[in-house]
């Protein structure tokens, strides 16, 4: 569960993420968008989608293999590009809860979570959470930065979701 959550005046958004603490060896930032839950839900829970939302510019419109629904234990698969280098991705989804958690878990052990709850109705927070405290070598990520990149990675899918919505 996210921690350090706080509360919005009336159906006011905005495309700033702000960082919440999820606890130790994560990265947690969050933000309003103007939509309802479900849509949203929608574009999270497909994996087809994720290109759609990825602001790291890592995940390649191409090569996504999986449902377009996911539920707790499927394995998609998804073309990615780090340093001009492409490669792929099979993860697995560990939680999927209807129109308020979608969560999938990396080959390496770390974890990305997406969070909704309604502010207003047509007005969602969305947290997206790195949780590396899973993974194989926690040491590794941060030794490299993983975790700040991370960071800045999240920030720009928040801030591309809501502007998309706007």
């Amino acid at each position: 569960m996210v921690g350090g959550a706080y509360g919005y005046v009336g159906t006011m958004t905005s495309s700033t993420p702000k960082t919440e603490d999820a606890g130790p060896r994560t990265v947690s930032r969050s933000v309003q968008v103007a939509a309802p839950v479900a849509d949203v839900f929608a574009l999270i829970v497909d994996p087809h989608r994720h290109p759609e939302i990825d602001g790291s510019g890592t995940v390649r419109d191409v090569d996504v293999k999986g449902p377009h629904r996911l539920h707790q234990g499927d394995a998609f698969t998804v073309g990615m590009t780090q340093y001009g280098v492409p490669y792929k991705i099979k993860s697995r989804a560990t939680a999927v809860e209807e129109n308020r958690l979608v969560e999938w878990q990396h080959p390496l052990g770390h974890r990305w979570r997406w969070e909704l709850s309604e502010v207003s109705p047509g007005t969602t927070k969305v947290t997206e959470t790195f949780d590396y405290s899973t993974a194989k070598a926690p040491f590794f990520i941060e030794l490299t930065g993983y975790h700040k990149k991370n960071a800045e990675g999240i920030e720009s899918t928040l801030t591309a979701l809501a502007e998309r919505f706007a």
